[in-house]
């Protein structure tokens, strides 16, 4: 049936976004919101939180806040209930939280190695069998996952090898969590952005101007809102026929 809607129109969905207080979560919550989902969001920062509800409140978007520590299995099952009490039922599920060190192999201590990989890896995994679980009962929804071009390339001049490999494992589980849920009516894709401008992007590393604008072909990194649309598309309607995809969002940075 045709209609006359937009099928990048979020409106009636609702989004529950992890670590959406802060760089591209804060964009992401956003971006959904301004597409006209209903959003969650989710942090360890309380005042954070708070700060991005008053913001998104201010511009009109209904947004609220969850705090948790989606590190173990039992505090994503209490997130997931206080998301679907607040939301009623969450159609999207857009799993952003990670964490980066810059430490060259030899000198990774095994604790940095876990903390990587329980946010990156073992909590995506989590909320997706959780959130995923109440998609099933629906038989619909939307997963993206956020990966990065570093589960594509090694990043220069900075060492990073728990974080290339925590997002070539999210790349691969998004495709396997597809492959498998596309009977189920559930969507699982991934956005793999380059180098963006935010509070956890060391840009006065030495080398970086090098590596990292002058090696991109568009000759910068990104602001957060340019990574945005992505999500939104992955999420909404226009991509019904897409799932299992890793979406690159890198300025050209992997063509060379």
């Amino acid at each position: 049936m045709m209609t006359n809607k937009s099928p990048f129109d979020l409106s009636g969905r609702t989004a529950l976004v992890t670590g959406g207080n802060q760089g591209l979560g804060r964009a992401f919550a956003f971006g959904l919101a301004e597409a006209g989902a209903t959003v969650v969001i989710v942090g360890r920062n309380q005042a954070r939180n708070r700060a991005v509800v008053a913001a998104a409140a201010e511009s009109g978007h209904t947004m609220t806040a969850i705090s948790a520590d989606i590190t173990t299995r039992a505090a994503v099952r209490t997130m997931t209930q206080q998301a679907v009490d607040q939301l009623g039922w969450i159609d999207i599920l857009v799993n952003n939280a990670g964490v980066c060190f810059h430490r060259e192999s030899w000198e990774v201590p095994e604790e940095e190695w876990d903390q990587v990989f329980d946010l990156n890896v073992k909590a995506l995994w989590n909320c997706c069998l959780e959130v995923g679980a109440h998609m099933r009962e629906r038989g619909s929804g939307s997963i993206v996952n956020i990966g990065s071009m570093s589960g594509l390339v090694v990043n220069r001049p900075q060492s990073q090898p728990a974080y290339n490999a925590s997002k070539a494992a999210v790349h691969q589980l998004t495709k396997s969590l597809a492959a498998e849920w596309a009977p189920l009516g559930i969507r699982v894709n991934a956005v793999a952005p380059g180098y963006v401008e935010t509070e956890m992007t060391p840009t006065d590393l030495p080398g970086s101007d090098l590596y990292w604008y002058d090696r991109t072909p568009q000759a910068r990194i990104a602001r957060p809102e340019e990574i945005a649309p992505s999500v939104v598309f992955l999420a909404s309607d226009a991509a019904t026929f897409i799932t299992g995809s890793v979406l690159v969002a890198d300025g050209g940075y992997t063509a060379w």
